[in-house]
C-alpha cells in the first residue's frame, strides 16, 4: 500500500474502535482527517496533477468578494508543504510512522458477554453511565473494563457539575471533586500491574491521575497510552494539557508516528510558539491537503503572528468548503473584531445562531458581535452563557473580563480574569487583563507585577512591553530608565503602531539625551513617511531634529528639516521661519570673522 493507503486503512480502523468504546471526540477527529486525505494519482500523471490540483480547486470554488486572492494563498500553503517534503505523496519529515498495530480483538468475550456490552453501550450512548456500568459489572475482557471505568468516571464528572450548581451556581467556584477517582485509581493501577490494561485503560488511568494533581505519573500514561494506540486524539489532547513548557515537551519519550506531528504543532500552538506550530502544519498539509482542521490550525497560528489579513482569507475559505462549521470560528470573530469589521462579524453570528446556537463558541462570538456595538451588557449576557455550557471555556473568561473594564466593574473584571488564570496558568491576556485593571484603579505596583508575568508568558508581543513602559511613566513610579528598557524591548517586536520609538524619542528628550532623543525621532519619522503617515508625531518630530542638528552646526541638515516645516499651516511654520532666519545669521558670522581676521 502507498502510505496514503495505508493512512487510510488506519483512520479508518481507529475511527471504528474510538466510536466503539465511547470517545466520540476523538472518533470525529479521526473520521475527519480520513475525508481529508488527498486522493492517490498513478505515478505516470503524479506530477502533471499536482500542478494542475490547485488552479482546479481554485476555478471549482468561487472566490471571496473581499479577498480575491484566497487561491493564490492556498496554492503558497500547498507549495511551502510540497517544498518542505519533497513531495505531496511523503509521510511529513518530523515524523517516520511505524507499523501499525491494530488492537486485537477482546478475547473476554464470549456470546452472553458481548450482548451484554451491546447494552452497556447503548446505556453509555444516552448517557446513563451508571446503569452501563452496573450492566458490565463482572466482565473482565479489556473491553468491557475500559467502557465500564469510563462511564463511571463520566456519571462522576456528571454529578461532580450538578453538586457545584446546587453549591454554587452555574458559575460559582466549588471545591467538589469527582467521587469515583479514588476507586478509580485503586482499580486501574492494579490492572496496569497485572498486565491487563490496554491503551485505552492507560488513557483513562493518565486522566484519573491528572485530576488527583499526579501530574508526573499522569504524563507516564499518557505517553504510554499514545505509544500504544497513537491515534486516540483525546489522549495527545491530555498530554497536550500537562506540557505546559518545552522542557517537559522535549523530554517525551514519543515514537515516531504520523500523529507526533499533529501533537508537536498543536503543543507549539498552545506553547505561544506559533512560527514553529506554522511550519509543522503547512508541513503536514503535503499529505492531509483538504483538511479543515490543518488550515483552521494555520489560519489560527496567523492571527496569533497577527496577520490578520492572511489569516482572514483562509477563515472565509474554510466557511464556503464547510458553512455549517463552528470550531475554531470564536477564533475568526476575534479576528473581525480586531479589524472592526462590523458587517463581516454580524453575517457570522447569524451563521452560526442558525447552525447551533447552544454552542459556547457560536455564543461567544455572538458576544463579541454585541461587545462592537458597544452594547456591553448583552456581550456579557452571551459570555455567561458560554460558561454555563463550558465552564473551562477559557477565552470567554477573559473576554468577559475585558467588557467587565469596559463596564467599569473592575471587581467582576478581576473575578473573571483570575478564574481564566485557574484554567491555563500560561493565558497571557488574563494576565494584562489583570495589569489593565489595577493600573485603572492607580495600583501601579500590582499592574507591574501582572504586566511582568504576561510580557514573560508572550515576550513578543510590543503591547504587553509598551503597557509595562507605560506603568513605569506613569506619575506614582516615574521610573523614567525601566521605562525606557521596555520601550527598545517593544520596538525590537515589531511595534507596528509605532507607540515605542515615539515614547523612546520623548523620553529621551525629558532625559536631556538629544543624540539618542534625535536618533529614534529620526527613526519614527522614517517609519511614518514609509506608511504615508501624517499628524502631530511627524510635525513634532521634523520640529526636534531641525533644532537639533542647528545645535551640532549642521545647518544643512537643519535647513531641510525647516524647510519642510513651511509645509504646515500653524505655529510650526512660524517656528520654522524663525529657525530659518537664526540659521542665516549663524552661517554669515563666521564668514565676517574670518574676513576680519585676514584684514
Amino acid at each position: 500500500m502507498t502510505s496514503k493507503e495505508s493512512y487510510r486503512a488506519e483512520l479508518r480502523s481507529a475511527a471504528r474502535q474510538l466510536s466503539d468504546r465511547g470517545l466520540y471526540s476523538a472518533a470525529k477527529w479521526a473520521s475527519e482527517l480520513l475525508v481529508d486525505i488527498d486522493p492517490d494519482v498513478p505515478p505516470s500523471s503524479s506530477a502533471s496533477s499536482s500542478r494542475a490540483t490547485p488552479s482546479t480547486s481554485s476555478s471549482a470554488r468561487p472566490l471571496s468578494h473581499l479577498h480575491p486572492d484566497v487561491a493564490i494563498y492556498r496554492r503558497r500553503l500547498r507549495s511551502a508543504a510540497v517544498g518542505a517534503s519533497g513531495d505531496v505523496s511523503a509521510t511529513p519529515p518530523a515524523g517516520v510512522s511505524y507499523i501499525s498495530t491494530p488492537i486485537p480483538d477482546d478475547d473476554g468475550f464470549d456470546g452472553g458477554s458481548n450482548d451484554r456490552y451491546l447494552l452497556a453501550k447503548s446505556y453509555f450512548d444516552c448517557r446513563e453511565y451508571r446503569r452501563a456500568a452496573h450492566t458490565l459489572r463482572g466482565q473482565t475482557g479489556k473491553k468491557a473494563v475500559f467502557l465500564r471505568c469510563y462511564a463511571l468516571y463520566l456519571a462522576g464528572e456528571k454529578r461532580k457539575e450538578e453538586e457545584m450548581i446546587e453549591l454554587d451556581g452555574s458559575l460559582g467556584k466549588s471545591d467538589v471533586v469527582n467521587s469515583e477517582l479514588i476507586s478509580l485509581e485503586r482499580e486501574l493501577s492494579s490492572l496496569r500491574r497485572a498486565g491487563s490494561i490496554d491503551s485505552f485503560g492507560l488513557y483513562l488511568y493518565g486522566i484519573v491521575l491528572k485530576d488527583k494533581g499526579c501530574e508526573s505519573v499522569a504524563i507516564n500514561m499518557l505517553v504510554e497510552s499514545v505509544n500504544g494506540f497513537p491515534w486516540n486524539w483525546s489522549a495527545w489532547s491530555e498530554l497536550q494539557s500537562l506540557c505546559t513548557t518545552t522542557d517537559t515537551l522535549n523530554n517525551l519519550n514519543l515514537k515516531n508516528h504520523w500523529m507526533k506531528d499533529f501533537f508537536l504543532a498543536s503543543a507549539y500552538q498552545e506553547l505561544k510558539i506559533h512560527e514553529e506550530a506554522l511550519k509543522r502544519y503547512e508541513c503536514l498539509l503535503g499529505v492531509f491537503r483538504s483538511s479543515n482542521y490543518i488550515q483552521s490550525q494555520i489560519a489560527t497560528a496567523l492571527y496569533n503572528l497577527r496577520e490578520l489579513d492572511d489569516a482572514e482569507v483562509i477563515f472565509e475559505d474554510l466557511l464556503r468548503n464547510d458553512p455549517y462549521r463552528v470550531e475554531s470560528m470564536d477564533i475568526y470573530s476575534n479576528l473581525l473584531y480586531a479589524k472592526e469589521s462590523f458587517s463581516a462579524l454580524s453575517f457570522l453570528a447569524h451563521r452560526v445562531f442558525l447552525t447551533d446556537k447552544y454552542r459556547p463558541e457560536s455564543c461567544c462570538i455572538i458576544a463579541n458581535y454585541y461587545s462592537l456595538k458597544g452594547q456591553h451588557e448583552k456581550s456579557v449576557e452571551y459570555f455567561r452563557r458560554a460558561l454555563k455550557l463550558n465552564r473551562k471555556y477559557l477565552s470567554a473568561w477573559t473576554l468577559m473580563g475585558h467588557e467587565y473594564v469596559e463596564m467599569k466593574n473592575t471587581p467582576a473584571a478581576i473575578d473573571a480574569y483570575r478564574r481564566a488564570i485557574e484554567i491555563n496558568p500560561r493565558d497571557y491576556r488574563a494576565w494584562y487583563g489583570l495589569g489593565q485593571t489595577y493600573e485603572v484603579m492607580s495600583m501601579p505596583f500590582y499592574a507591574l507585577y501582572y504586566f511582568r508575568k504576561s510580557s514573560y508568558l508572550q515576550p513578543s508581543d510590543s503591547r504587553l512591553w509598551i503597557a509595562m513602559a507605560q506603568c513605569y511613566e506613569s506619575a506614582p513610579l516615574q521610573m523614567l530608565e525601566e521605562a525606557i528598557k521596555c520601550y527598545t524591548r517593544a520596538a525590537s517586536c515589531n511595534d507596528r503602531e509605532g507607540i515605542a520609538l515615539y515614547q523612546l524619542a520623548k523620553l529621551h528628550s525629558v532625559l536631556g539625551h538629544s543624540e539618542q532623543a534625535a536618533f529614534f525621532y529620526k527613526k519614527d519619522l522614517d517609519r511614518m513617511e514609509a506608511e504615508d503617515r501624517q499628524g502631530p508625531n511627524m510635525v513634532e518630530a521634523i520640529l526636534y531634529l531641525a533644532r537639533y542638528y542647528k545645535a551640532e552646526g549642521r545647518f544643512e541638515e537643519s535647513e531641510y528639516y525647516c524647510t519642510r516645516l513651511l509645509d504646515y499651516t500653524g505655529p510650526e511654520r512660524e517656528t520654522a521661519k524663525s529657525l530659518l532666519r537664526g540659521l542665516k545669521i549663524a552661517q554669515t558670522i563666521p564668514s565676517m570673522d574670518i574676513e576680519h581676521f585676514g584684514s
